[in-house]
């Protein structure tokens, strides 16, 4: 019966479950984590029926969010633990808010043998307060300092003091070593203000309007599947949250948004930044591989099956270590993951890798292959582009403290690296830089970060010549990292060179034509801000300005 659905939590390893939810009861409740619980689970029980979703969140005592996840029909049970998160304290507050099914009707009941306040609901102004605060503090870069707040590589050992800032060399055009400077500074503790308040009302608030565009985040992917969708998954948004809306599907016949985390069946990858996601057309599968979630790091694989929309989780042989800010490309139906960070036991910073490894998903092996040549020094945040089916170009990212703008190429046939020497005008050292092929022979990088400050210069490399060209495009003029770029065939509306020519279709209105369309999302500009806007560009025009 629908009556017996309830969401219950377990605090601490000593507590028998307690349900915090009922089928006929409120839709939010708040209870206090016991101080000697360093262990919480969250799970449901019962049918959804219309339900679509918890929302929970663990908060500290300043009712900052230390770390959130989301409870659907397909994903069924949370757990956090305390070693997991900095900036777990003893005042800890677990939050919940059930989405679909049922209406908030009455104040939420006392969870038996928990201690503490609990946090009343608010009215419809200290919602709209809320929400006012957040949409001003959406564009705060999680690791904000009073300088500084673009997102850094993590650093092990500065929990209390809050992350630092790493300074990585600015425009040295042989990315050679820079001075590290260290940036100290809170995370994320920036006083409220008090604005667009409404006072008088008491009417609950049922549930907050779902969003019709993702949230701004940084540190995402954005890729496509077919010529009219394209997926993107993961990121992180203001305060170091990792976004509440982690997956959605852009339909790009109108550049519209559909919320998809509950689209597919199964289980759901983990929350994360960091991470690679590759499409292969031939299997029509998503492959989600590595990134990072506070001290937690992936090496693990998850696929969508873009044909049942079902998730499922590899069970892969061989060894890969877990990695993040890495560079995967496909070839052959094989996943190259080069470089990225790793975690270090003991050591500061954590590690960059300068390995190839290769997952074979028809056999679900990680293999290291026999590679000659010159391969590229450790590296993370850098960019790899598969060029012609045959190579891969890898460019820019940065080990600390040097930060590189050189370029490598490894040939797939012979499996060897080698040393790109090129001409013209080169992109200043960077990483986190957005890349995406736009012809046979041609590449582009746009911005990224220096060490120092988000970039906002476009180049594009021609393979034929090993040849630089800068462009500018008046589209492209915001610094920004962490973003994604990518190109698809998207269908043109407004052609005037599109006719129609087949006999029976006369006199139809015509389909309009399919163009190659530069498509840019997120990112941050070390300022304080992050991007949800979505950008689009004929790959021509961009070429037409070389």
């Amino acid at each position: 019966m629908d009556e017996d659905f309830g969401v219950y939590a377990v605090l601490g390893l000593n507590n028998p479950p307690q349900r915090l939810l009922c089928a006929n009861g409120s839709n939010r409740t708040s209870v206090v984590v016991p101080p000697n619980a360093r262990q919480v689970v969250l799970f449901t029980n019962g049918p959804w029926g219309e339900r679509i979703c918890v929302n929970a969140e663990l908060n500290d005592v300043d009712r900052i969010p230390i770390t959130i996840g989301k409870l659907t029909p397909y994903n069924k049970c949370l757990s956090w633990e305390q070693w997991e998160e900095e900036t777990w304290t003893d005042g800890v507050t677990l939050n919940i808010s059930l989405v679909g099914g049922y209406l908030c009707t009455t104040t939420p009941s006392a969870v038996p043998g928990v201690k503490g306040k609990k946090k009343r609901l608010r009215t419809e102004g200290e919602e709209e307060e809320a929400l006012w605060r957040m949409g001003e503090e959406e564009n705060i870069c999680p690791n904000r300092s009073p300088e500084k707040g673009m997102p850094q590589r993590k650093v092990r050992g500065h929990a209390k003091e809050g992350h630092k800032l790493f300074a990585i060399g600015g425009d040295n055009a042989k990315g050679t070593a820079n001075t590290v400077e260290d940036v100290k500074g809170n995370v994320g503790k920036r006083p409220l203000q008090n604005a667009n308040r409404k006072s008088g009302s008491t009417k609950m608030i049922t549930q907050t309007a779902p969003l019709v565009n993702p949230s701004a985040r940084w540190g995402q992917t954005l890729c496509p599947i077919d010529d009219q969708t394209a997926i993107l998954i993961g990121g992180q948004g203001v305060r170091m949250q990792f976004c509440k809306d982690p997956m959605w599907k852009l339909c790009t016949e109108d550049m519209s948004w559909v919320a998809a985390e509950t689209l597919a069946e199964g289980p759901t990858p983990e929350a994360r930044i960091g991470h690679t996601v590759t499409y292969d057309p031939d299997s029509r599968k998503i492959f989600v591989f590595g990134g990072s979630k506070n001290k937690k790091w992936f090496n693990d694989v998850h696929i969508l099956d873009t044909q049942s929309w079902k998730w499922s989780l590899v069970e892969a042989q061989g060894e890969v270590p877990p990695l993040a800010y890495h560079s995967c490309s496909l070839f052959r139906g094989e996943l190259f993951v080069l470089g990225g960070v790793f975690p270090c036991p003991g050591a500061e910073p954590d590690g960059c890798s300068q390995s190839l490894y290769i997952f074979d998903p028809h056999l679900a092996i990680w293999y290291q292959p026999i590679v000659t040549g010159d391969a590229p020094p450790p590296r993370s945040g850098h960019s790899a582009c598969v060029m012609q089916e045959r190579k891969i170009y890898v460019f820019g990212g940065w080990d600390t403290p040097v930060c590189y703008n050189d370029m490598y190429m490894l040939d797939l046939g012979l499996m060897e690296f080698s040393v790109v020497k090129t001409t013209g005008k080169a992109p200043s050292p960077r990483s986190w830089h957005g890349s995406a092929v736009v012809s046979d022979t041609k590449f582009m990088i746009h911005g990224g970060y220096n060490g120092h400050n988000a970039l906002n210069d476009t180049f594009i490399f021609d393979t034929d010549r090993n040849s630089w060209t800068e462009v500018c495009h008046p589209q492209l003029s915001l610094p920004r990292a962490g973003h994604s770029i990518t190109t698809m065939d998207t269908t043109r509306r407004d052609c005037h060179n599109c006719y129609v020519e087949e006999e029976e279709e006369v006199g139809e209105e015509a389909k309009g034509c399919v163009s190659r369309t530069l498509i840019m999302f997120g990112g941050g500009d070390n300022e304080g801000k992050f991007y949800s806007d979505l950008t689009t560009i004929a790959v021509e025009e961009l070429l037409d300005r070389i």
